[in-house]
């Protein structure tokens, strides 16, 4: 293996070749990108080529020496290096330290180094590597050429696991590479780890199908079909897909990761709420916080839903004109022939109330006048019963902050003529019991600390 056939990072390669056609050789480097897109593999090339070695997967040469940084990251081990540093190479012109994750070093571990690296052997070279350059000192990074990897750009990789299946003899179809590419995210070393792993799979041609299967992926239909199902608000759709593809051994990690992906190559306003809930899901309950995720577009339209009595209905839609008006101390309301669209958290609003309550105008005034209250108060549950609007917090926190003198009177300011009421967490509306299960999504979104046993909430 020479400089000249690594692929996809010829922002590094050139100049390495260039110096190297020249004479030119530093004595320290520092190679920084994503995990698994070379840095490791082009040093141990350049660490061959400067000293005019063949470079084979198994050589074993001892000019060349690799390091962890993350379990030698301690001063003694660098004081080690530096005395063994001094002794000159045994076959080549150059001993050539590789230091990979060389971010994991301790301070007083970078310092014994900054030593060497001020004043280095003419026959040492060090090649450090590292995914956190932020975390490698000034001082040592001064001292190196700095080299930036990049993860491979789809077509590119896409070409490379094509070589390198017909080197290997591996009969595999356009789709499934295409899927093996993608799930690489441009890391050349997770797409030819998702390739061998492939590759053991049938004698016959690999198809996309038995890719899906083997890396227990969710069809790219059903996971738009979810996306769908987020952006119009419905709750009995998305718990229908979730249990369908979590039924089908689909792991809530991985769907989050289709999800994330997805969205990203494909932004859209409506789906952008969903980047700041999906990071978080993850081991214990992923499963419950992939459904909180989900549920929190507010602006859900099945489960709770609100509904008018059909009283008030035929009242508000379409009155005959024999029918007298309203009493003098219910007035009808100004646009009452229009009602506003209600939000997720909308319950039943009762007979005789004084109006059809604009919750999404309130929350949108809330929102001008303080973002923080805002922030709880979607997360309450609310009815309107006579001339008071009722909020029942989902959580003890969101109940300690809408419950504080100066923010309630923002509350009251937005309600206008409305009052407020502020119920105890827990409480729910017109008695009824609390669900649980929705009590377990909110414990692990950081309300009250229950233990489920980490279930699939389908089950």
């Amino acid at each position: 293996m020479k400089l000249s056939e690594v692929v996809g990072q010829n922002q590094v390669i050139e100049p390495l070749q260039s110096s190297l056609a020249q004479g030119k050789v530093n004595h320290a480097y520092l190679f920084v990108g994503p995990r698994g897109c070379g840095k490791t593999s082009v040093a141990r090339i350049l660490a061959h080529e400067v000293n005019g070695f063949q470079y084979e997967l198994e050589d074993d040469y001892v000019d060349i020496i690799e390091i962890d940084g993350a379990s030698n990251r301690g001063i003694d081990n660098i004081r080690e290096l530096r005395e063994k540093v001094s002794i000159a190479p045994t076959s080549g012109k150059y001993k050539v330290y590789i230091i990979d994750e060389v971010h994991m070093l301790t301070k007083e571990a970078f310092n014994a180094l900054l030593k060497t690296l001020e004043e280095p052997p003419e026959h040492a070279i060090f090649i450090m590597a590292t995914t956190d350059a932020y975390k490698v000192p000034v001082t040592i990074t001064s001292r190196a050429q700095t080299y930036t990897f990049k993860l491979s750009d789809a077509q590119t990789m896409m070409a490379y696991l094509k070589f390198i299946c017909e080197k290997e003899s591996i009969k595999i179809t356009d789709e499934a590479l295409s899927i093996i590419t993608k799930r690489g995210g441009g890391s050349f070393r997770d797409s030819l780890s998702l390739l061998d792993q492939i590759s053991t799979l049938s004698d016959s041609e690999i198809t996309k199908d038995l890719v899906i299967s083997a890396l227990g992926l969710p069809d790219d239909e059903k996971i738009a079909g979810l996306l769908n199902d987020y952006i119009s608000g419905d709750m009995i759709a998305i718990t229908a897909s979730l249990k369908e593809l979590l039924s089908s051994g689909v792991k809530a990690e991985t769907l989050t990761e289709e999800l994330l992906a997805t969205i990203i190559d494909k932004p859209s306003p409506d789906l952008l709420p969903l980047l700041t809930k999906l990071p978080d899901v993850k081991a214990p309950y992923a499963e419950a916080r992939l459904l909180a995720a989900l549920f929190q577009s507010g602006k859900m339209v099945n489960a709770a839903q609100m509904t008018i009595p059909a009283s008030q209905s035929a009242n508000v839609s379409s009155r005959p004109t024999n029918i007298s008006p309203p009493p003098v101390d219910v007035p009808p309301h100004p646009a009452a022939a229009s009602p506003q669209p209600v939000s997720a958290n909308s319950r039943t609003i009762a007979p005789n109330s004084i109006s059809i309550f604009d919750w999404d105008g309130f929350v949108t005034k809330v929102q001008s006048l303080s973002d923080a209250i805002y922030l709880q108060l979607i997360k309450t549950t609310h009815e309107l019963i006579g001339d008071t609007l009722h909020l029942y917090p989902s959580k003890r926190i969101v109940q300690t902050i809408l419950t504080r003198d100066n923010n309630k009177k923002i509350l009251v300011e937005a309600a206008g003529s409305v009052k407020i009421t502020i119920h105890d967490y827990g409480d729910t509306p017109n008695g009824s019991p609390k669900d649980e299960t929705l009590s377990k999504i909110s414990a692990i979104m950081g309300g009250e600390v229950q233990n489920d046993g980490g279930t699939n909430p389908f089950e």
